[in-house]
This record gives C-alpha cells, structure tokens and sequence, in this order.
C-alpha cells in the first residue's frame, strides 16, 4: 500500500500484534540499479535484520517490468539485508500501470514468467521469492496462466488479491477465483481482499480454501484486527482509546522524519481510513480537516485523548 503502509505504521501495527510477515511498500524499478538510499528509505527494517522493531519479519517488494533490472536490484536488497523479495503484479494505480508496473503486466504472463524467473536465479536459494497478482488487468481469462507461469518460475508463494485492476476495490473479492488458482498450483496461495472482520477472514478461507490470508486496508482501519482474528485477550476493551495513543505516536515520528508540510496530510489519510471502521475517528478528523500546524494536530491529539480518558473513568449517577 504505497504511501500508506510505510516504516512507522509498519512498526506501530506490529507492535500492536497479531501479524505474522509484513511487505514494504514497493521500490520502483526500471532499467537500473538503485543506489542503497533508496532501499534504506523504503525499508529502514534492512538495519534491523529485516524485521521491525517488534521482530515481525519484513519482504521487499520490487515493481517493474524489467526482469534484467528487477534482478540486479533484487540482488542489491538482499546483499543490504532483505529476508525475501516479493514481487508487485497487482498494484492498480494508473500512473504505475502507465509506466508497466504492476497489475498491467497481468496481460503479458510470459513476462511475468521471466520476471520470477530472473529474480529466482538472481538471489541465493535461501531468500523466498514471492509474488502478489489481481485477477487480471480487464478481466479474469488470464488469472490461471498468471499463476501458472509464477509457479513455474519457482516463486516460493502467490497472494491474490480477489478482483481485477478494472475491479479495483468495488466490492466484492472473487474469493472462489482465487480456490480455483489455488486448486491449479501446487505452490502456496495466500488470499488477500475485502477482508475487514473476523468474520470475513473465516469467510475468506473458508470459500479461498487457503490457509493464510493477507490484510491491507482492514488492518490500516481497524489495527487490532489481526488480534482478534487470533482470538488474543490483548485486545483493548477500550480500542478507541489505544488508537488515540497510536495516532499521536505516529504523528508525533511523522513529524521527526518527514518535511513539516507533509505532516498534517498523513496524519488525516490515517484517520479518514480509520473512519471507515471507527465513528470515532470521522468525529476527529471533522475536528482537525482544516488544521496545518504540526504542532495545533498533536495538540488536539493529547487533548482527544485526555477527554477520551477522563469519560472512560466516569461513573454514572
């Protein structure tokens, strides 16, 4: 989830618990080889072992349609420490597809068959290397070839997102296409899409036939999802309150690592995706949609979640 699911909300929602693996957001290739500062800027996990602080292990993942150059920079993200390399044949985003990335490849299965193919000879038998696919670009004829052809290049798992790029996020996920992928490979598939609740996660395997499932948006909505699903008596009675903890230390990072004119836009994507499963969060975010100031959000912060506080404790008359 580029732009999104970066370093630090990687860190606060492992450290929340429940996940088992993470994916970077993708590192752009084309036709050369990235200098270490752009790795390092995408994945600061590469110091840490490949792992976040909380010891959740960390795959880069590379987009690009070059096999020749996703391989040379596939070598160099190990040689800094990536624990596996995945590889994006999914993203939906236009100006990605413009430039033969992601999910527009889903039409040339050749290619991505020597994308996988290069990057499994490229780096040590050791390192996974995985890839993530939709169903298709405008439709789903291709989605068995797909898989077919990452199977064969000896990629280590498939996840499949349940819709086509044309499809984008319009519900619902297609998770019988993705039992049928699944039924035509041998490798493991991980099923990914539309999944926002517990529920939807026993849904989700129970018509995929999958073992493993991976979260995107539901997680970046509701942080103590994966708990739940695990059924971990970590999960906060009061969750509203612990996501005001979460949101002022993620504000509070954001505004040590990125430029001040930034802060306030990052601060606001995560609460309105927090909104999409907290009525609290749209309560919040119609307090500060027009607030710039650094320093007025955290705050406004300190001062929702002090309130937050004092009514938890209150005792009815």
């Amino acid at each position: 989830m580029e732009g999104v699911v970066d370093y630090t909300l990687r860190k606060l929602l492992t450290r929340v618990g429940g996940i088992d693996q993470c994916v970077t957001e993708f590192v752009r290739v084309t036709d050369r080889l990235l200098p270490p500062v752009v790795f390092h800027r995408l994945a600061p996990e590469l110091r840490q072992q490949g792992r976040t602080e909380s010891g959740t292990l960390v795959l880069l993942q590379l987009l690009g349609s070059d096999p020749a150059a996703l391989a040379d920079n596939a070598c160099r993200a190990v040689e800094l420490g990536a624990p596996g390399i995945d590889l994006n044949f999914g993203c939906p985003a236009k100006t990605v597809n413009k430039s033969r990335g992601g999910a527009v490849l889903l039409d040339e299965p050749e290619l991505i068959h020597r994308i996988v193919a290069e990057v499994r000879r490229a780096v040590p038998d050791d390192i996974p290397v995985s890839a993530k696919m939709r169903l298709g670009f405008r439709d789903k004829d291709l989605a068995l070839d797909n898989a077919a052809g990452i199977e064969s290049a000896g990629a280590s798992s498939l996840a499949v997102h349940a819709r086509t790029k044309v499809e984008g996020y319009k519900p619902p996920a297609h998770w019988e296409w993705i039992a049928r992928i699944r039924e035509s490979v041998n490798l493991p598939v991980i099923a990914n899409g539309e999944v926002w609740t517990v529920a939807d996660y026993h849904r989700c395997r129970e018509v995929s036939g999958c073992a493993d499932v991976m979260i995107g948006r539901g997680l970046v909505a509701n942080p103590f999802l994966a708990l739940a699903i695990k059924g971990m008596s970590e999960h906060p009675a009061e969750p509203w309150s612990e996501v005001l903890l979460l949101l002022e230390r993620f504000h509070r990072e954001a505004m040590s690592n990125i430029s001040e004119k930034h802060v306030h836009g990052r601060l606001k994507q995560w609460l309105q995706m927090l909104s999409w499963q907290m009525p609290e969060a749209k309560d919040l975010f119609a307090q500060i949609r027009t607030e710039k100031s650094p320093e007025r959000l955290l705050e406004l912060l300190i001062a929702a979640r002090a309130d937050r506080d004092l009514s938890s404790e209150a005792v009815p008359a």
